[in-house]
């Protein structure tokens, strides 16, 4: 079973975040094997993180819930809130089998009405390296859709085409170490 996995940088966090980089990236080395997709959010001149997304499969939430929560940057106070979501890919393969090598992009989370149900999915804008649907763990129901694209601009309506109630942008960078 896939998750997505969220980690918002409590504001001013940055230095503790350097700290912990060494330990957050060891602790992803345990489950290399497992992501399907990686990488931190950036402010607006992307000099600076401000969260980071990881899709990674484990077999159930007791394990999605240890990944989230015993990771590093969580429990050195750097991650609040952390979004913790069950993701159907719609595309296929991990984000190094469809980088260009770039690195750099965006993602983007369109956010739906509970209750209702996803769109068809559109053949993938250029440059998408992630998009799946988003579900909720408690009740099954749809939440909303994820693309991580590499594109050095984006609009929303080329990458999410459908109705959202809410569509964030954010710059990201692909992670893990180099």
């Amino acid at each position: 079973m896939l998750h997505f996995v969220y980690g918002m940088d409590r504001p001013g966090t940055g230095p503790l975040r350097m700290e912990l980089l060494e330990k957050h990236w060891a602790y992803m080395d345990g489950y290399v094997k497992q992501l399907t997709a990686r990488g931190p959010t950036l402010n607006e001149d992307r000099t600076e993180a401000t969260g980071s997304i990881h899709i990674v499969e484990l077999p159930d939430l007791a394990a999605a819930r240890a990944f989230a929560f015993d990771e590093p940057n969580f429990q050195g106070g750097v991650y609040d809130p952390v979004l913790l979501l069950r993701y159907e890919d719609t595309l296929g393969g991990t984000m190094w089998q469809h980088a260009s090598g770039a690195g750099e992009g965006f993602l983007l989370i369109g956010h739906a009405t509970p209750g209702t149900l996803p769109p068809a999915a559109p053949a993938p804008a250029r440059g998408t390296l992630a998009r799946g649907e988003l579900f909720s763990h408690e009740d099954g129901g749809w939440l909303g859709t994820v693309v991580l694209v590499e594109a050095p601009q984006v609009r929303a309506a080329d990458v999410l085409p459908g109705r959202y109630d809410e569509v964030e942008i954010h710059p990201w960078q692909m992670g893990g170490r180099r």
